[in-house]
């Protein structure tokens, strides 16, 4: 009687020892080709994108929706509390230097800032020290030149500059330059202490209209 050993059949297609009848994978269960998309899958494809660029535009008005919010009754408390504290110091967060397109030159010094809402506009507040060359680099980022630096110019008024207890006194060097920008873009007022050319001391406001 002839015998055959299914331990050294070589595996086919199926898997080991694997047929249809054999509870293996049936030819063709799974059909197209490894790699291919089901059609359900590429028919969601299109719903991708929109939904990305929805979240990256709701997720900053929301913040601002809630920052404002928060400001609604205690805007006058906040104020005095900035002149009396001072601003915060440090860099602003990650989220508040995207909203209001706000950067800070690496290795910058005295760098502080302070964030006031309303509900028709949003104001950073930011001041650093730097130097020439990273000066230079960040007006670029923010859309301006040093040619653009008016001398004597003075961009924030006293009332804003009041907020924080910023003064812009007689006896300086003072240069400014103010940035406008189609919303929901921020506009900036930049005012520089020129003092020491090598160390310019930058005051700037970024608004933005929710």
């Amino acid at each position: 009687m002839e015998h055959t050993d299914r331990k050294n059949e070589p595996a086919g297609e199926d898997g080991p020892g694997g047929d249809a009848t054999r509870g293996g994978t049936p030819r063709g269960a799974q059909g197209g080709t490894p790699g291919d998309t089901p059609p359900a899958a590429r028919r969601a494809r299109p719903w991708v994108k929109p939904v990305v660029i929805f979240l990256l535009l709701a997720i900053p008005a929301g913040y601002l929706y809630i920052s404002a919010m928060q400001s609604r009754k205690g805007s006058t408390t906040k104020r005095e509390e900035a002149v009396s504290k001072g601003l915060e110091e440090g860099w602003p967060s990650k989220v508040q230097r995207r909203i209001y397109g706000m950067t800070v030159p690496a290795y910058a010094t005295d760098v502080a800032h302070y964030e006031t809402n309303s509900w028709r506009t949003s104001s950073l507040y930011l001041q650093f020290t730097t130097n020439r060359k990273k000066l230079d680099k960040w007006l670029k980022q923010v859309g301006t030149n040093r040619a653009a630096l008016q001398d004597g110019r003075i961009t924030i008024d006293a009332d804003e500059a009041a907020v924080v207890g910023w003064k812009f006194g007689s006896g300086h060097h003072w240069k400014g330059t103010v940035r406008e920008q189609d919303k929901p873009k921020p506009n900036f007022q930049i005012t520089a202490n020129m003092d020491n050319p090598d160390r310019p001391r930058v005051f700037v406001i970024s608004t933005v209209t929710p």
